[in-house]
């Protein structure tokens, strides 16, 4: 059953908004937000309850849909558009909760012409146009550097402008040639890092997922932004500093936060 918190959502008599109960437990959860000042932690407070109204939660493979867990999903989401607005994220409504990761069919044609058919595992996709889909046992191990709900929400934005490219809708302050010529220095750079890294059996800062291509470059690199901003910081200060001038933000300036002692595997993010 749905609680007071959906009820109000819909509009129906007696409901009452988001509890401060449900938000404080949501925001304690997640060390990331730990950073943010009163000011910032009512309006993405504000943010997830627009954000609640407008969007459409639905389970898959069973899983029940609980308050705490759409809140949770919705204050991540909404940490990056925290000083952009609830309109980068117009055109899409829908949004697919698994409980674990999930398979996707794939069909895709090589050079030659030749269709290829596979199942791809998950833990989230963003489709242009479409829902975004959701692992919620990749949502908790948010806080340890790898978020899925950000990196989702990250190709959200990217698709603003067309495809998941890694270049979303820019401010006048940036040009689109400097933007990607910055990002595709450093995806370069990463790719090096991480062949260099397989060779020798060794880990990377960031999660290898993002040498798939600029778009999950862009992804993983804005889940960095957010949660371990001063390792972005200090491998990509030319990237870091786009992001600061795109997201409206600066998280390397807010109070660190105490991350969890625990080690995430590669993601299988879209």
């Amino acid at each position: 059953m749905l609680g007071k918190l959906f009820n109000w959502l819909r509009g129906e008599q007696g409901a009452t908004a988001l509890p401060d109960a449900l938000w404080h437990a949501t925001v304690a959860g997640l060390p990331f937000l730990a950073g943010l000042d009163e000011e910032e932690l009512r309006r993405l407070r504000q943010l997830t309850e627009a954000f609640l109204a407008e969007k459409e939660f639905t389970t898959a493979g069973g899983l029940e849909l609980t308050d705490s867990m759409s809140v949770s999903i919705a204050a991540q989401g909404c940490l990056p558009i925290l000083n952009l607005g609830l309109h980068y994220y117009r055109g899409w409504v829908g949004i697919v909760v698994y409980p674990d990761e999930f398979v996707i069919p794939r069909r895709v044609e090589d050079e030659f012409g030749v269709v290829h058919e596979y199942d791809d595992v998950a833990a989230g996709e963003a489709w242009e146009g479409g829902p975004l889909l959701i692992s919620w046992q990749d949502v908790q191990m948010a806080g340890s550097g790898y978020n899925v709900v950000i990196h989702e929400f990250a190709h959200k934005l990217d698709m603003l402008s067309g495809g998941a490219d890694g270049t979303p809708p820019l401010p006048a302050t940036i040009s689109r040639a400097g933007w990607e010529s910055t990002l595709l220095a450093a995806y370069d750079d990463f790719c090096t890092r991480l062949d260099e890294a397989d060779a020798l059996n060794q880990t990377t800062l960031f999660d290898p997922y993002a040498a798939e291509n600029p778009g999950e470059f862009f992804a993983v690199m804005s889940e960095a932004f957010f949660e371990t901003p001063q390792i972005l910081l200090d491998e990509y200060p030319a990237l870091y500093a786009l992001f600061v001038i795109f997201y409206r933000q600066n998280p390397q300036t807010r109070p660190p936060a105490r991350l969890p002692a625990k080690t995430h595997a590669q993601s299988q993010s879209g």
